[in-house]
């Protein structure tokens, strides 16, 4: 198994899990949250078989990574982002980002640059902010995530199992959902640290990403299904495509947030060609 230290906590080594398939231009993959690197199977499978080497971590907190007590945030997550980066040595890189991925390559491009950085998607992304503020009405208000924390302390468990239901739109007439693809699902969030967990709530809904999102002067992707309802496209997809200078919006009518898994063939597709493109 791969891994590569990030930090120390206590003493002890804060270790990051990742996969490395394939060979050729070094295609990043940052996942979303509960998840880990396996959120992102399908797609690592499809480009590593036309000659791109496939990257995707476990954030911290999550999947078979350390589960450090502090450094559940957003800025953190982008410095091991580019820690990976940099002990891979990886150039001319397309970094792809779904729901919380997306939040931390939009700050891993506004901490770190794009002198390694070829091109960027952003796929149901958090981004630019997803709290209701003054300055951002469109948002969803705190009561949301506040629902979110009691219901991880409640019944974690219980919890990840309903949130299968939005996520994959399995609550829409003739939704196609298989109960494999839920529970997988429910496996990767179980695997992640209780404290990332909570703590991550947090860095994906109060983390605001506009000025990173400014900062990105690579060709951008923007996927999003226009019945996300984990990240409603009016606050976040319509926002950003606005913000990345020349950016590209594609919107999957009718699409939930858990389009990689669910619609993975034409995700897959609309990925090969912006790459190659």
């Amino acid at each position: 198994m791969n891994y590569i230290a990030v930090g120390k906590e206590n003493s002890t080594s804060i270790k990051l899990y990742y996969k490395d398939w394939g060979s050729g231009q070094p295609v990043v993959f940052s996942h979303g949250w509960p998840l880990s690197a396996d959120a992102w199977e399908d797609q690592m499978l499809f480009l590593g078989a036309r000659g791109y080497r496939c990257i995707a971590h476990d954030r911290r907190g999550h999947g078979r990574s350390s589960q450090p007590w502090h450094g559940n945030d957003m800025d953190t997550y982008a410095d091991d982002l580019a820690t990976l980066v940099e002990a891979l040595d990886l150039k001319n890189a397309i970094h792809v980002g779904h729901s919380t991925g997306g939040g931390e390559v939009a700050r891993y491009i506004g901490r770190h640059g794009t002198k390694r950085v070829a091109k960027a998607v952003l796929i149901g992304s958090v981004t630019p902010l997803m709290l209701k503020t003054a300055a951002n009405p469109g948002g969803l208000p705190i009561e949301v995530f506040d629902g979110i924390r009691a219901g991880v302390l409640a019944d974690r468990s219980q919890f990840f199992k309903d949130l299968t239901t939005p996520f994959y739109g399995a609550n829409r007439p003739n939704a196609k959902v298989s109960q494999g693809l839920r529970d997988s699902f429910w496996l990767q969030g179980m695997q992640a640290g209780f404290k990332g967990v909570f703590d991550c709530v947090k860095a994906f809904s109060e983390t605001d990403f506009t000025k990173d999102l400014e900062k990105m002067d690579v060709p951008t992707l923007i996927l999003h299904g226009d019945d996300d309802q984990i990240v409603p496209i009016g606050a976040s997809a319509l926002l950003s495509a606005k913000l990345i200078k020349g950016a590209t919006l594609k919107i999957y009518p009718g699409a939930h947030h858990g389009l990689c898994s669910t619609l993975k063939d034409q995700v897959n597709e609309d990925l090969l060609a912006f790459i190659k493109g």
